[in-house]
């Protein structure tokens, strides 16, 4: 048997061995595309492709980033199209709908699924185009000026009514929105300043309650015998000057604080037989200070109260320089003057104006601040002293603190440039002085590092040896001379310079400082101090003081005491 195959293969011939008999002969049809055919690969078509086209805008939305070619694309959409298990094991969903084509209803509702695909997509463009529409007017309006004699409405709520009633366009929406923002960052900066001018005045005066104690107490100097009474008693004026007890000075002219910083620091030694206080205060201070260690005594630590009118070393030859500072009308009027006066506000942020309200601080021209610089002179008998400011509480025995070796330096100070807190712990000289000053940029290293002023051990033999009183003295004379721009923040900038070279660094537990400006202040480090210091504005004794941090000071206060009931010192 044999096959005959046809030249134009539409033909198939079968015969026998012989070749006279052909036994069948097929006929190939045409190869022709019916109409029924084109049909249904149309209606394919017409159900595929919109629902690529959705699937790969879906796929482009999901992550216009993350594709850049049609190979990409192509990775991404083939698994969706032929319903592969992804990376996660998760089937994807579109197999299902291959074979929702073969079904009449269910290609309905895919055509109805489609419509509502299209719709949502359709939507996300004009979403996009409205987006990109409303960020090009946002940075027009933000541009231009705000035109002139625009009314702005007093609340967001009228802003919204007016845009309704007016058809306000979304340009005009913008400006007005904008010159509303623009007019309440004004109004919150003008606050803000107003806020630190009342808290520098706050901060600034004696409250009435304090002023009234003062004056109960020299009113009781005089009438009463008791008050006058020596302080210490005779017999014990020998310990005034013996080197084996704890020796403390205290310079003040606030009676309530002087009483605190005593009375927690008696109670917190292990040997409070053992404690000495040397008070230091103005003339007209004495006699109400010295009623109230006479009537209120502190056994069995000792106490001396004397005024700076007492010590015979402090004439106007040894001191020039700080008469000169106290008397000098253009630092009287820096001090105690407008100190809105001359200020560019617009120019000018919060916290450096805050600064500088701290800097213009009166008590930094009153002789008390500086005489810690004439320890040695003061107490010629003494080799070592614990200089304290009257805004701390002593929560530890400080006895320790005369163990150290301060390696022949004088000053034992906790410094301020070895933590991550910008407002305390993170000073360095740059901080204080003024380094376009060509002097000041010629001594001093900017990246120096600060220290703290509060509670120092001063080791007095040493200073005896160096010349930091005559240092600290040229020094403010050359800041006189140039109208104080070489500094302006008080006596810690002098002293930085004069004990260059003299500071022997303690562990910072001793002294924990920003009581008085930091209301965040972790209240755990507070309890963990020896000695906390409630330097800045904020004291404890104000009513700007920070409620949470006050009880750690006002628990030393006696409430009970007459002198403070009958001035209305209440425990707030």
């Amino acid at each position: 048997m044999q096959l005959h195959f046809s030249p134009s293969m539409r033909s198939i011939t079968i015969s026998s061995n012989n070749g006279f008999i052909d036994l069948m002969k097929i006929k190939v049809a045409a190869r022709h595309i019916s109409y029924r055919t084109l049909f249904h690969t149309i209606l394919i078509l017409a159900f595929l492709l919109p629902f690529v086209f959705i699937l790969t805008a879906l796929v482009t939305l999901e992550g216009v980033n993350k594709c850049s070619s049609f190979d990409c694309l192509g990775r991404r959409l083939g698994p969706r199209l032929l319903g592969r298990v992804d990376d996660s094991g998760v089937s994807t969903p579109f197999l299902p709908y291959w074979k929702c084509f073969l079904d009449l209803p269910c290609s309905l509702q895919f055509i109805c699924n489609f419509n509502m695909s299209w719709s949502f997509v359709v939507m996300i463009m004009v979403q996009q185009r409205l987006v990109k529409d409303f960020y090009k007017i946002l940075n027009q309006v933000n541009t231009e000026e705000i035109p002139d004699g625009l009314k702005l409405p007093d609340s967001f709520s009228q802003l919204v009514s007016e845009m309704k009633n007016d058809q306000y366009d979304a340009k005009t929406f913008a400006f007005m929105l904008r010159a509303m923002m623009e007019k309440l960052e004004k109004e919150l900066r003008e606050s803000k300043f107003a806020e630190l001018m009342n808290k520098h005045f706050a901060a600034s005066s004696i409250p009435k309650g304090i002023h009234c104690l003062s004056l109960r107490l020299t009113d009781e100097y005089s009438s009463n015998a008791h008050a006058r009474r020596q302080l210490p008693s005779p017999e014990l004026l020998p310990v005034l000057s013996n080197n084996s007890y704890y020796h403390f000075v205290l310079s003040t002219d606030n009676i309530l604080a002087a009483s605190v910083v005593v009375t927690s620091a008696v109670q917190s030694s292990l040997e409070p037989e053992k404690i000495v206080f040397h008070i230091i205060t103005d003339k007209k201070t004495y006699a109400g200070m010295h009623s109230w260690f006479a009537l209120n005594p502190v056994s069995p630590a000792i106490v001396e109260v004397k005024g700076v009118h007492q010590f015979d070393w402090l004439t106007r030859e040894n001191v020039p320089v700080l008469e000169a500072v106290e008397n000098h009308n253009g630092i009287r009027n820096y001090y105690h003057g407008n100190h809105v006066a001359g200020a560019n506000l617009s120019d000018t942020t919060p916290r450096t104006f805050a600064s500088k309200l701290q800097a213009r601080s009166p008590k930094y021209i009153s002789l008390l601040n500086h005489l810690r610089i004439y320890l040695p002179e003061l107490f010629p008998n003494l080799d070592k002293v614990v200089f304290l400011d009257d805004d701390v509480v002593i929560q530890r025995d400080l006895a320790p603190l005369w163990e150290i070796d301060l390696r022949g330096k004088v000053n034992g100070a906790v410094e301020t440039c070895k933590g991550e807190d910008e407002w305390v712990m993170s000073k360095h000289f740059r901080n204080y002085f003024n380094f376009s000053h060509p002097l000041i940029a010629r001594h001093l290293d900017p990246d120096e590092c600060a220290w703290a002023y509060g509670m120092n051990i001063f080791d007095l033999r040493a200073w005896r040896k160096t010349n930091i009183r005559e240092t600290y003295h040229s020094w403010l004379k050359e800041n006189l001379k140039s109208n104080l721009t070489m500094w302006k923040l008080g006596t810690l900038p002098p002293a930085l310079i004069a004990f260059k070279g003299h500071v022997h660094p303690i562990d910072p537990s001793w002294h924990m400082l920003g009581l008085g400006y930091q209301s965040k202040t972790n209240v755990e480090n507070v309890k963990k101090a020896a000695v906390i210091h409630y330097n800045g504005q904020s004291k404890p004794w104000l009513q700007i003081g920070f409620e949470h941090l006050r009880p750690f000071w006002t628990k030393y206060v006696n409430y009970s005491n007459d002198f403070v009931r009958n001035c209305h010192i209440l425990e707030s």
